[in-house]
């Protein structure tokens, strides 16, 4: 199986990863709230110390982030220099179309087609 990085472990997210521990993934999971990390354990991921942690060696990286300048945060202060450079990076926060450009040219990657509106942003 596979070893996946998940960051933020909210009402959408704690769930995801949940489902991705119960699969059998090894999933390192972080969050900035214990009890979300404590509900993650409890779920069958490993809890580990930062974003950073989450993504070294990971096959995925996931997150699930509550705003734009979040997203922007952690994969350009601690994702991109942790992450594989083979990593599949997910990111499944509903944010703003220019966050989400910004970190998709900061990884040097095109932004993938809106799959729940169905357009493209212009790739």
């Amino acid at each position: 199986m596979a070893t996946i990085g998940f960051v933020g472990l909210g009402n959408m997210g704690g769930g995801m990863a949940a489902n991705l521990a119960k699969a059998g993934h090894d999933v390192r999971a972080f969050d900035l709230v214990p009890a979300a990390l404590d509900r993650a354990k409890a779920a069958g991921c490993l809890p580990v110390a930062s974003a950073a942690e989450a993504a070294t060696g990971a096959d995925f990286i996931v997150t699930m982030l509550p705003a734009g300048a979040h997203v922007r945060s952690v994969y350009e202060g601690e994702i991109f220099g942790a992450a594989p450079a083979s990593a599949l990076l997910l990111d499944c926060s509903t944010i703003d179309v220019a966050s989400a450009k910004a970190v998709g040219a900061a990884a040097g990657a095109a932004v993938p087609a809106d799959v729940v509106a169905g357009r493209r942003w212009g790739c």
